[in-house]
C-alpha cells in the first residue's frame, strides 16, 4: 500500500516532465526556396554541378527542413506559369520563410516565355512576396549571383537593372534583403579571375558526367555552393533574421 502511493507522485512527476519536454520542442517549420539553377537541387549526371541551396539544407537544426523549388532555367514568369509557385503557395505554413533568387533567367528577354522586362520583374517579385505574407510566412529577397566574367582582369557586371529591382522591391515592401550579388561580386574580385575558377564548373577532359570537359562560369561546383551558402547564413546573423536561431551550432 505504502509502495502505491510513493509510485503516484512519482509517475505524476515523469508524465508532467514529459509533457513540459513535448511542450519546449521547437515546432516544424519549413524553409522554401524558389529560384534558378544557381539555388536548385541537380540531378545525379550533372555532378560536381551543385547548387547553393543543397549546401544550405545543411546548415539547419533538424526541425527546420528546407525545401528547395528552384529549377534550372526558370524565372519569376516560368515559376508562376508552370505551377511551381503554386505547389510551394499551397504548402506555406505560418512561420515558414520563403527565399526568393531569380535573375539570370529573367534577363533573357529574346525568350517570351522566360525573360521579363524589369517591371513585369518587380510585379512578379511583389506577387512572391505578399502572397507569402497572406499565409502568414515570411519572405527573404535575393539578388542573384554574379556570373564570373573578367574582362581585363577586372570582373563584370552582367546583370543589368535585375538586381537594382530587386532592391527596390524590398526596400518598397519592407522584406529582408540578402545582396548576394554585391556580396559574391566581392568575393569573386576578392580572388581574381584565376582564383575564382575554384567556385566554378571547370572540369578537365574525361571527368566522369564531363568528358569533353566543362568551362562553366554561371554554375557552381560544391565548394561554390558551400561558399555561397555560407555567405547566406553570415547575412541571416549580421540581419539578426530571426531564422538564425535555427540555424546549427558551428
Amino acid at each position: 500500500m505504502r509502495k502505491k502511493n510513493i509510485l503516484r507522485p512519482l509517475s505524476g512527476i515523469l508524465i508532467l516532465g514529459l509533457l513540459c519536454s513535448f511542450m519546449m520542442r521547437p515546432s516544424k517549420k519549413n524553409i522554401w526556396m524558389i529560384g534558378d539553377s544557381t539555388m536548385a537541387i541537380k540531378a545525379p549526371d550533372k555532378f560536381p554541378e551543385t547548387g547553393w541551396g543543397v549546401a544550405f539544407a545543411t546548415k539547419f537544426k533538424a526541425y527546420a527542413e528546407v525545401q528547395n523549388e528552384a529549377r534550372n532555367g526558370r524565372s519569376t514568369k516560368s515559376c508562376i506559369k508552370e505551377g511551381i509557385w503554386t505547389k510551394v503557395y499551397e504548402g506555406i505554413q505560418p512561420g515558414d520563410y520563403v527565399f526568393i533568387q531569380f535573375g539570370h533567367n529573367d534577363e533573357k528577354v529574346h525568350k517570351p516565355n522566360t525573360g521579363t522586362t524589369i517591371e513585369e520583374y518587380k510585379a512578379n517579385l511583389s506577387f512572391f512576396v505578399t502572397e507569402t505574407r497572406s499565409k502568414k510566412g515570411e519572405p527573404i529577397l535575393l539578388t542573384p549571383i554574379a556570373r564570373r566574367a573578367f574582362e581585363g582582369g577586372k570582373l563584370v557586371d552582367t546583370h543589368g537593372e535585375y538586381p537594382d529591382a530587386v532592391r527596390e522591391v524590398a526596400d518598397s515592401l519592407g522584406v529582408p534583403l540578402i545582396d548576394l550579388t554585391t556580396q559574391t561580386s566581392n568575393l569573386l574580385t576578392e580572388l581574381g579571375e584565376k582564383g575564382s575558377i575554384s567556385l566554378f564548373l571547370h572540369l578537365p577532359e574525361g571527368y566522369p558526367n564531363y568528358p569533353k570537359g566543362a568551362v562553366d562560369n554561371t554554375h557552381l561546383n560544391e565548394h561554390g555552393a558551400e561558399t555561397i551558402a555560407n555567405l547566406v547564413v553570415q547575412a541571416i546573423k549580421e540581419q539578426s533574421i530571426p531564422l538564425m536561431n535555427d540555424l546549427k551550432k558551428r
